[in-house]
């Protein structure tokens, strides 16, 4: 069983580690449209896979409270900035930028853990979140200016998992999909409106291989996420938290190998600095589940 979710944990992250490719092979599609067809077809396959498994009735339920409602839409609106950022950067040549984002998205979700849920960090961690920042300032001195790419991305995505934290773990990985799709469709449907009154719409007027891209969308962003969440019933939290690393150093690669991005000597010095705060963050994580297990032995023994 664990083996199992070891693959689907591969899979899912080698998927999203691959979505460099998929939305360059967009082109010319711009951001706004890809992002809009991401999250209308996303809401098409939900609901079919909702019909299937005859769970239409969570609609239902889900637009009856209010509450949920509210921070389901404010969940979507961060994936969908998420979602945008990061296709515009894949589409203007800054995967690698992107990638950063999503290296510095664990220091960010703990240091959002302090500041917003008064968690208390260990040494460790304080260490790894110190050497993040230092990261920031020396790649921000490298590029000349602040890597906003890759912050807006950490700070987007660690709200998001915030955000679904306070929602709570009722809803099934398709469930919340749908639910986060279906707040944002209406917003979608206006951007599709709009680029095609702009005369920016690509969907019917590059070739039925354009067509299809954009259309697989919603199966592209649904498939691996199910992936994961079969993993993640299946694996223990801290084997997730380093199958993680597969996506960003998968997107880096793609940036670097595949799609051309220019990668100097002093940026590759600023990626290794924030390797060695993830390796600390790693290292803090494992000697922490290994101490828990120890502590829930020695109680089982005393029960005995």
């Amino acid at each position: 069983m664990r083996g199992n979710g070891a693959a689907y944990g591969l899979l899912a992250y080698f998927l999203w580690g691959a979505f460099p490719l998929y939305f360059d092979a967009l082109k010319p599609a711009g951001a706004w449209e890809v992002l809009a067809h991401r999250i209308v077809w996303t809401l098409a396959v939900c609901l079919v896979a909702l019909a299937v498994t005859r769970n239409l009735g969570f609609l239902r339920r889900m637009f009856a409270n209010r509450r949920r409602l509210a921070m389901t839409t404010l969940a979507g609106l961060l994936i969908a900035v998420n979602w945008g950022v990061y296709i515009q950067a894949v589409v203007s040549g800054h995967t690698v930028e992107a990638a950063l984002g999503y290296f510095l998205n664990p220091l960010v979700t703990v240091a959002l853990g302090v500041v917003v849920l008064r968690e208390r960090l260990r040494t460790l961690q304080w260490v790894a979140v110190g050497v993040g920042a230092l990261a920031c300032i020396y790649l921000a001195v490298d590029y000349g200016r602040p890597p906003w790419i890759s912050v807006i991305l950490a700070l987007s995505f660690a709200s998001y998992g915030l955000m679904k934290n306070r929602i709570g773990g009722s809803l099934t990985a398709i469930e919340s999909l749908t639910a986060e799709s279906a707040a944002l469709t209406p917003i979608a449907i206006i951007m599709l409106f709009v680029v095609g009154m702009t005369g920016h719409a690509t969907f019917t007027s590059h070739g039925p291989g354009h067509f299809a891209l954009l259309l697989s969308a919603g199966i592209v962003t649904a498939v691996p996420l199910l992936l994961f969440a079969a993993a993640a019933s299946r694996l223990p939290l801290v084997t997730i938290g380093m199958l993680q690393f597969i996506t960003p150093i998968l997107q880096l690669l793609c940036g670097v190998l595949l799609l051309g991005e220019h990668m100097p000597t002093a940026r590759w010095i600023g990626f290794a600095i924030v390797w060695i705060a993830l390796v600390l963050l790693t290292v803090d994580s494992l000697t922490a589940s290994t101490r828990a297990r120890r502590l829930a032995r020695a109680a089982e023994g005393c029960a005995m």
